[in-house]
């Protein structure tokens, strides 16, 4: 299958191609970059595989949760190339592409994300099989807030994502509740052809009109005037 996937859900881009057996990548900057830099880095990457655009057979992207402004950008880039080639996407969970990068020897993983604000994106999942099974969806909280699922306590399991890496003081007690073994990594792209080549035999792909992230804090939707609003009621 030749797939291509985006993600842009942190300050770090990653792009990855698959090419019938082969698969190409492409790690760098997001953020404000990304909206400027995605297209040529994808481009590169084609030419890499010295694949034609043409020659693409779904777009899968990362649709969070995660940064605002780049789950946009992997969202309307994507639907933008698929709408012009005739294409269906695959938009793919942002954490569970994290548990997906773990080692196989990892049943057990908390994918968490540093969300800014104080606060992280977490959910956990167990690995059946080549599958996952969501044991706790994803969700936006402080970081010493989320609880370890109850049939986890005392067990082996791994931390993934970089939250641990800014939140180490509020997350050690989640550490020692779950025997979790934290493991400082990022959305890949890599992982993400991975869960989209299972969506697509699964006949889980969608038309691109009808793309949309998962942004799960739900004040980024809210217009101007009713943050204004909000403000204005609490002073």
């Amino acid at each position: 299958m030749n797939l291509l996937a985006i993600d842009t859900s942190t300050e770090r881009m990653s792009l990855a191609l698959q090419q019938g057996d082969r698969v190409f990548s492409h790690q760098g900057l997001a953020g404000a970059q990304a909206s400027s830099g995605l297209i040529d880095a994808v481009l590169a990457l084609l030419a890499q595989a010295e694949m034609p655009m043409a020659a693409l057979q779904a777009i899968a992207f990362g649709r969070g949760p995660g940064a605002f402004t780049g789950l946009r950008t992997a969202c309307s880039v994507a639907q933008g190339l698929a709408l012009g080639l005739g294409l269906r996407l695959l938009p793919t969970d942002t954490l569970r592409c994290l548990a997906q990068a773990t080692p196989m020897e990892h049943t057990r993983v908390i994918a968490m994300l540093d969300a800014r604000m104080g606060q992280v994106y977490a959910a956990a999942y167990e690995r059946i099989g080549e599958d996952w099974r969501v044991v706790s969806e994803p969700a936006l909280c402080q970081p010493d807030a989320w609880a370890c699922p109850d049939a986890w306590h005392g067990s082996a399991s791994v931390l993934a994502g970089n939250a641990m890496a800014v939140h180490a003081a509020h997350l050690q007690s989640l550490v020692n509740a779950c025997g979790a073994e934290p493991l400082t990594m990022w959305p890949d792209a890599r992982a993400m052809l991975v869960l989209a080549a299972r969506a697509w035999q699964r006949g889980e792909s969608i038309e691109p009109q009808h793309a949309m992230p998962v942004y799960v804090r739900d004040d980024v939707a809210r217009t101007t005037a009713e943050r204004l609003a909000d403000k204005a009621s609490r002073t």
